[in-house]
């Protein structure tokens, strides 16, 4: 299709210099931004797979017409020496350099659930686990605990703070596995370990890290005495089903200062995720965060839903993050059939979706579909590699470029790479920060 080829550098870890324009020209009047965040769907070639990625085998039209009519290319969403998280890469792009702004995930997930922490108190992210001791060892068997439902999991908090919460520290309940525990007055200096980090892992290092705080591993050894025995628990057992009996605190830090996103871009912005973390990054940028019904944030979340809240939202915004985590939590369990079916799922309910109902709102829209980050089947965890974008201009690209697969392979042959999130979110907004 005469479009030049180049080395791939997706699976390197390489990365060219900026395509970005020096002049951007500006957008039409009354433009709208939509940006499609399927989260860790990137990967790495899979020998079951005849050495092709997930996204390259899925059924995507809607990516694919993306990608097809608009523009893919490549972009490095993780700094150099950050932790490749959702939190640093969904940060950069809202458009605020992680390296200057983020403190850790669990201040940004407390902003969620409009906890205000004094500038001398630590927000923790705190999982519901499944630990396994194996003869004189402890394993991580499950960071989610079995994809606890979140009735069973705030049952399961409620009686940690009755029994062992202090005016220092208390868990405030989120969604399924995951929630926020506060310390007030807190350290925020330890080492901590992202509990998917260590699936199937020896975690006694990581567990001895808390020896620096002994006012925190009390509370945690309490949490697990209680869980142990807690009626839930029991039953979960029972019936089979990964126990939620231990606490992981990981993740913690202060309050960011984050300008709102309306002064940064002159843009009214809202965002959509079943997460608290995106929701967080929401609320800190002063943005509209909206909830919909039915949202997971797994393979059963209301993706149609989703778009359909984003679409009344666009009526009034001029700029919807829709976020989807299904295909990062199917890969962490390492499940190469079900990441394949959430990348499907995200296609067919969010991207196709949108597509077809959009001109209801707007003749003038812009869309990036991305990954925050790679979550290769094969490592169970995330990757700082580059990710794969498209983005289509319902204004600007109507002729067919070619039958292009959205894909880490396609991107890797693209020109047009970003080596930070700034510039990519930039080029897709056609405007330079205000603040």
């Amino acid at each position: 299709m005469g479009r030049r080829k180049k080395k791939d550098t997706l699976l390197q870890g390489e990365i060219s210099q900026s395509k970005l324009l020096k002049e951007i020209s500006p957008p039409p009047k009354g433009m709208k931004y939509i940006i499609l965040i399927g989260d860790g769907m990137g990967d790495f070639p899979i020998k079951e797979l005849k050495n092709k990625t997930p996204l390259e085998v899925a059924i995507t039209p809607g990516m694919d017409f993306i990608a097809s009519y608009g523009e893919i290319g490549l972009c490095q969403t993780i700094p150099h020496n950050m932790h490749p998280g959702s939190d640093v890469a969904i940060m950069g792009l809202l458009g605020y350099p992680p390296e200057e702004k983020y403190t850790g995930r669990g201040p940004i997930e407390a902003a969620s659930k409009g906890i205000e922490l004094r500038p001398e108190d630590v927000a923790y992210r705190c999982n519901l686990v499944t630990i396994q001791f194996e003869g004189k060892d402890l394993i991580m068997e499950d960071y989610s605990a079995g994809h606890i439902s979140t009735e069973e999991a705030v049952e399961l908090i409620e009686a940690i703070n009755r029994n062992a919460g202090t005016d220092k520290i208390e868990i405030i309940p989120g969604v399924s596995y995951r929630h926020i525990l506060i310390w007030r007055g807190g350290s925020g200096g330890l080492q901590t370990y992202p509990p998917h980090d260590l699936l199937g892992k020896s975690i006694w290092f990581a567990f001895y890290a808390y020896d620096e705080e002994p006012y925190l591993k009390e509370f945690i050894i309490k949490a697990i005495e209680i869980l142990e025995k807690h009626p839930i628990n029991l039953r979960r057992k029972l019936n089979n089903l990964p126990p939620a009996n231990a606490i992981w605190p990981w993740g913690q830090g202060r309050t960011p200062e984050i300008e709102p996103f309306s002064e940064k871009w002159g843009l009214k912005g809202a965002v959509i995720s079943a997460v608290d973390l995106v929701k967080g990054l929401g609320k800190l940028a002063k943005m509209a965060v909206i909830d919909v019904p039915g949202a997971t944030g797994y393979l059963d979340t209301n993706y149609e839903g989703k778009v359909d809240y984003a679409l009344e939202a666009l009526k009034e915004h001029d700029f919807v993050l829709i976020h989807v985590e299904a295909p990062d939590e199917v890969s962490h369990q390492g499940s190469l059939e079900l990441k394949i079916k959430a990348i499907n799922e995200f296609d067919r309910r969010v991207v196709r979706y949108l597509l077809e109902r959009i001109n209801e709102v707007t003749k003038k829209y812009r869309i990036l579909v991305c990954c925050d980050h790679l979550t290769p089947i094969s490592i169970k965890t995330h990757s700082a590699k580059p990710v794969p974008f498209a983005i289509f201009d319902v204004t600007q690209n109507k002729k067919k470029k070619g039958d292009i697969k959205f894909c880490e392979k396609e991107a890797c042959q693209s020109p047009l790479t970003f080596k930070n999130s700034l510039e990519l979110i930039q080029y897709f907004l056609q405007r330079k920060p205000l603040i």
